[in-house]
């Protein structure tokens, strides 16, 4: 998990996008890729659908038009009787249901005898196919639920489909005999016209019937009604209504009128009167001065006079005695204007006491006048609501009887008279082909979900394959460079593996290998590759073939030394025809053999060091500083040191010897290698700072690598035959 997250933490930004992304040619290049596969499939389930569709039975359909108007001919309107208003989509529905219902099914499969038809008749079947219910398999069924399962059967056959934005509807049935489906169309439409006549029928000899009992009670209640009214109108002297109820209104309205006015002069007189009568009779001095009182002219007269005469006093107080002529005359003077002005301010207080009187008078007066009068016209209408009860009771009665009279009429006269709201606007014509099955479509629907399930079958198995298929798949997956590819080797012994380089059996393998040496030289421009170890994730995925391969590639360039680390598995040893028990490297660090002793001459080309004896503890034999001295000895012997480790996962020996490299090549098996052993065993080296240099993808299949992008690229066969060679030597 460490090492995964580690990886993934070196990606880049547009790949980490890039790998959120649908490659859409990668899936059509996988769907191209099993395309045999995928039309296999389909032609297998075609032909099997071709042979189901031929042994089902070949179902007709017959198709009878009814026009359903919504309003039936008729001579007389007595739709209300019937209880229908012909108007509205509750309506056809409620026609639409009809058509399906038991009574008209029943009567079809009495008219056209299903019960002795082969195709419903259980008895004259191999086996039944009818559902009768409770029915046991082992009981036989009584004549009645032969019916019943018969009468069920065909009602299932049976579609009522209205013609949109239009009153006409489609009866169909649908039988294997394509006779008898014709026969039962006209047979429903037919009998769906008789039940309506029929009910029609029924319901107006009802409808006669009873409304002509009604008319006797409905005759009574009239009679009573009328001469209640009569009673009422005698008793109380009624002869016009109306009038008497106009009068009195008018009345009220003057005596209203009247009333308000005389409020209106009460409340004038009342405030005078309150004004004068807060100051007593006593105090008349300061009763000339409220406004009541000095509104009155010889109030105002008077008053003006006295002011005078007191002036007077006051001049002439101050030239004269209380004694002198003048002065006696003067306050005279004065006594006589206020014993006037007195006595006028006393005649205008008694007055405005009296108008206050004959005002309140007036207003009582009048206001027990216009209760009379309210009195009177309440008890008119009275009068008038119950004669109005007993009027509209004696006409409701009237109308009732009326309505009903007319009805009875016009039911009497249409009862001869057969209207039908539908009639068959099309017959049933007998079919020539069948509906169903549609074989032609059944197969093709089998044919496009059996390419649907192929396709999803190669998708989730190419998900599934959670490998490397491409060096796409490696350089983002595992965000290294790709150094080269490998070609699938077939027939090849393992021991043929080893020198396949230097043999050139295989020129496509050899080129590979050529391709590998160029791109790890040109990988060493800022740090020359001195030692290169090459590890894989899991045993077996080809890193022995690799570095003996590039050894000896290299070698024709270089001094080359191949080293077999692998101290536990070693197989170079036997890849190279040496004898078992050879010393190698585990005896060179262990001091129990000599370096002249441990290296061996391969092909003339490359030295190889094989492992030696397996020691006990390889790993600490490899960590020891005898290794490392052994190892810095070769370096200057040797351009080139090619370490062949044991797998990353399997053993951290790789782990150990990666610090002492310069380069690591990790090898990776085409199709086999999982992508999370890859990026763990990756992660792992660079979790160490190992010098990782890049990844070779081996055992790739050339006739499908054009699936994945990079066959052009790699397929040398057609570039040797182009001059003459042949991909293997014969």
């Amino acid at each position: 998990m460490e090492s995964k997250t580690l990886t993934q933490e070196f990606k880049p930004l547009n790949q980490r996008l890039e790998d959120d992304e649908i490659d859409l040619f990668a899936l059509w290049d996988t769907l191209w890729h099993r395309k045999w596969g995928i039309i296999s499939l389909i032609i297998i389930v075609m032909m099997l659908a071709t042979l189901i569709v031929l042994n089902i039975t070949p179902i007709y359909r017959a198709v009878a038009t009814l026009l359903i108007e919504q309003r039936a001919a008729k001579v007389v309107s007595i739709e209300e009787i019937y209880g229908l208003d012909g108007m509205g989509n509750e309506y056809l529905e409620t026609q639409f249901e009809l058509l399906k219902s038991r009574d008209l099914a029943e009567r079809v499969v009495r008219e056209l005898n299903l019960t002795e038809h082969p195709e419903f008749d259980p008895r004259q079947q191999p086996k039944s196919l009818i559902d009768f219910g409770s029915v046991l398999e082992d009981e036989t069924p009584t004549e009645q639920e032969l019916f019943d399962g018969i009468v069920v059967a065909f009602m299932e056959r049976i579609s009522v489909n209205p013609v949109k934005k239009t009153q006409l509807v489609k009866i169909e049935v649908d039988m294997a005999d394509a006779n008898m489906a014709t026969l039962a169309a006209n047979a429903l439409g037919n009998a769906y016209i008789e039940s309506q006549l029929e009910a029609k029928l029924n319901m107006t000899q009802t409808a006669a019937s009873w409304m002509n009992e009604r008319l006797g009670s409905l005759k009574e209640k009239l009679n009573a009604s009328e001469y209640r009214l009569q009673e009422f109108r005698e008793r109380e002297n009624l002869v016009d209504i109306e009038g008497v109820t106009t009068v009195s209104a008018g009345e009220l309205s003057q005596t209203g009128d009247r009333l308000i006015d005389a409020r209106s002069k009460r409340a004038e007189a009342q405030s005078q009167y309150r004004q004068v009568s807060s100051l007593g009779s006593k105090e008349w001095s300061k009763l000339a001065a409220v406004p009541a009182v000095l509104s009155n002219l010889l109030v105002q007269q008077f008053k003006a006079e006295e002011a005078k005469a007191r002036s007077k006093v006051q001049e002439l107080s101050r030239r004269y005695g209380p004694k002198h002529p003048k002065m006696i005359g003067a306050q005279t003077e004065l006594n006589s204007t206020t014993t006037s002005l007195k006595t006028q301010v006393e005649q205008v207080v008694a007055s405005i006491h009296r108008e206050y009187q004959l005002a309140a008078a007036n207003e009582g007066s009048l206001k027990n006048s216009f209760q009379r009068n309210k009195e009177e016209i309440q008890d008119i209408k009275r009068k008038e609501f119950k004669f109005r009860e007993l009027q509209r009771e004696a006409d409701g009665n009237r109308q009732l009887y009326d309505t009903f009279m007319t009805r009875f009429k016009e039911t009497t006269a249409t009862q001869g008279f057969d209207a039908v709201n539908a009639r068959i606007v099309d017959k049933a014509v007998l079919p020539v082909d069948p509906v169903k099955p549609k074989k032609s479509l059944i197969v093709m629907i089998a044919g496009v979900l059996s390419a649907f399930v192929g396709v999803a079958l190669t998708l989730l198995l190419e998900a599934l394959n959670n490998t490397f298929k491409s060096t796409q798949d490696v350089e983002t997956k595992l965000n290294l460079p790709i150094l080269g590819v490998l070609p699938l080797l077939k027939n090849k012994e393992p021991k043929d593996l080893f020198r396949l380089f230097t043999t050139e059996t295989d020129k496509s393998f050899s080129e590979s290998i050529r391709t590998i040496r160029t791109t790890t030289i040109l990988s060493e421009m800022v740090n020359p590759h001195h030692v290169i170890l090459v590890t894989s994730s899991v045993p077996d995925e080809g890193k022995s073939t690799v570095s003996s391969n590039l050894s000896m590639a290299l070698g024709q360039m270089e001094k080359v030394l191949l080293l077999d680390a692998d101290l536990r598995r070693p197989s170079l040893l036997k890849g190279f025809d040496l004898p078992v028990g050879s010393p190698g490297l585990a005896n060179l660090v262990a001091g129990t053999a000599r370096m002249e002793d441990c290296i061996k001459r391969i092909d003339d080309v490359i030295d190889f060091i094989p492992a030696g004896t397996v020691p006990p503890n390889p790993q600490e034999l490899l960590s020891t500083s005898g290794f490392v001295e052994i190892l810095d000895s070769l370096k200057k012997h040797y351009d080139r040191i090619i370490i062949d480790s044991p797998p990353t996962l399997a053993v951290s020996d790789s782990i150990v010897l990666s610090k002492l490299a310069n380069a690591v090549i990790y090898v990776v098996k085409a199709e086999s290698t999982a992508i999370p052993l890859a990026q763990r065993g990756v992660g792992q080296l660079l979790q160490s700072n190992a010098p990782v240099t890049g990844v070779v993808l081996n055992q790739v299949d050339i006739e499908k690598s054009q699936k994945y992008g990079y066959g052009s690229k790699y397929k040398y066969d057609g570039y040797y035959d182009y001059y003459g060679y042949s991909s293997e030597k014969s």
